[in-house]
């Protein structure tokens, strides 16, 4: 199986609210696993289906336990607690890094590749992967985030240099 391509900033499926999966089929089964391995190829800690141009509500995430990948279908965060700076960056915007304020504590719902209905509690680092790729289910980019200036910034420098092809990854890319 080939790695997907990821969209870069500037595709209008990014920017798009992803619709519901209404039912775990072979099709999304496949979906979940090109998708982790788009997320490996591409040295991603998250990816969501929108990035990779399918406008569904799936996303993918590395366990920071080491576990392995973890596929969320639909997912909702139903409690968030704390607040917590942290440095991010995205397989769509490559080589552009700023500082996010996420939650730092989540419970989160979702459904799992097998469409069984799950729930848990993520902290520190899995809660900031899961956020921004739920913000990519509803066309919300991490740039979104940052402070108007910090923001703007980013928008001339790609106007004028564009994105790289490939971008050292010198943070976390979700």
């Amino acid at each position: 199986m080939a790695p997907l391509t990821v969209r870069r900033y500037g595709d209008p499926v990014l920017r798009r609210k992803a619709e519901p999966v209404t039912a775990v089929t072979a099709e999304i089964q496949r979906l979940i696993d090109q998708m982790i391995e788009t997320m490996y190829h591409d040295l991603g800690i998250g990816l969501a289906a929108p990035q990779v141009g399918i406008p569904l509500r799936v996303i993918v995430v590395e366990d920071e336990l080491g576990k392995g990948p973890t596929a969320l279908i639909n997912p909702v965060i139903t409690v968030s607690r704390g607040q917590v700076v942290g440095e991010e960056g995205c397989l769509s915007l490559p080589g552009i890094f700023g500082d996010v304020v996420r939650a730092e504590w989540l419970s989160v719902s979702a459904q799992n590749r097998d469409g069984q209905p799950v729930s848990f509690e993520a902290r520190e680092l899995l809660a900031r992967v899961i956020q921004h790729e739920i913000d990519h289910l509803d066309g919300v980019l991490f740039i979104d985030r940052l402070d108007k200036a910090q923001r703007d910034r980013i928008k001339r420098k790609i106007k004028k240099e564009g994105l790289p092809d490939e971008a050292p990854h010198h943070a976390l890319a979700l």
